[in-house]
């Protein structure tokens, strides 16, 4: 089964930076659609960036200009560096893998295979 493990969080304050990694096997980071999502408390799931299986990436537009999602599949592992951090980025952050064909999605359900999450905290 595919097995997200998510790292990199912690606590930080405004207009610090985070790298968020993710390590999976060979085959779901080079050819699933990978992404992150994050959800903070009272609020729904939401997605931040999402990279394809042909390293075409998109974002959220709370975080779009500051945070990049990119892959280092020698590595295997996903990573998502947020800089100029803010307090309304506290959430858990959760790494996110889908076998869909075609176009990556931003929809939660279209993730079949999740992390546990790492918390993210600015303050």
């Amino acid at each position: 089964d595919v097995q997200l493990v998510e790292s990199g969080g912690g606590l930080v304050q405004p207009g610090e930076s985070l790298r968020l990694s993710c390590v999976a096997d060979s085959y779901t980071i080079g050819r699933y659609c990978m992404g992150w999502f994050r959800q903070a408390p009272g609020k729904e799931r939401e997605g931040v960036a999402i990279l394809d299986r042909l390293d075409g990436t998109s974002y959220a537009d709370s975080v779009k200009g500051r945070s990049t999602i990119s892959k280092d599949t020698a590595r295997n592992t996903l990573y998502l560096q947020m800089n100029s951090l803010k307090p309304e980025d506290t959430a858990m952050y959760y790494c996110a893998a889908s076998p869909t064909w075609g176009r990556c999605v931003w929809e939660r359900r279209g993730y079949d295979y999740w992390g546990h999450g790492t918390q993210v905290t600015v303050s």
